[in-house]
């Protein structure tokens, strides 16, 4: 049986799979200054404890997806990416709380996250998902203009 989570704007939320790659490549090549390649993607899907969970329509078009590691009793959110014409409609929450829902089944019981200080939309959604802020990380995310931005990083109970 496959699982399945409701999500906004006529969409549902579902396990990522096989076949998936390029259009997470496409997406978060759209939303970050380095997307990461369709063969990056693709060893990501094919390892279990790297679960992409996909928003898309009944005809499997993909509007954002979240990519999570799970190591020991620890997540954290690699990334996520929702479409350009999709922002806005809490797709990123609900892609979020399915992780959540589904991560109960898993050892982990913290999940970390990093984020460019600068984002304010994703550290929005973070802080409304009870994320909050343990450190940063100076220089990490590298810019088009040669600069860097600070990261926060951010640290959620799972309960």
């Amino acid at each position: 049986m496959m699982k399945l989570w409701m999500a906004p704007a006529g969409l549902h939320i579902e396990p990522g799979r096989a076949g998936d790659a390029r259009d997470l490549a496409r997406i978060h090549a759209q939303g970050f200054y380095r997307g990461w390649s369709a063969g990056e993607f693709d060893s990501f899907l094919a390892e279990p404890a790297t679960p992409v969970y996909i928003a898309c329509d009944a005809r499997r078009r993909i509007a954002g997806f979240a990519l999570i590691r799970i190591a020991a009793d620890e997540a954290e959110l690699l990334t996520i990416a929702v479409d350009p014409k999709f922002r806005g409609k809490r797709i990123g929450q609900a892609l979020m709380r399915a992780a959540f829902e589904d991560l109960q089944l898993t050892p982990a019981r913290k999940m970390f996250l990093e984020v460019a200080e600068d984002n304010v939309a994703a550290i929005r959604l973070y802080k409304g998902e009870g994320f909050v802020t343990t450190a940063t990380r100076k220089g990490y995310y590298p810019r088009p203009d040669g600069s860097q931005a600070t990261a926060l990083v951010m640290m959620r109970d799972l309960g």
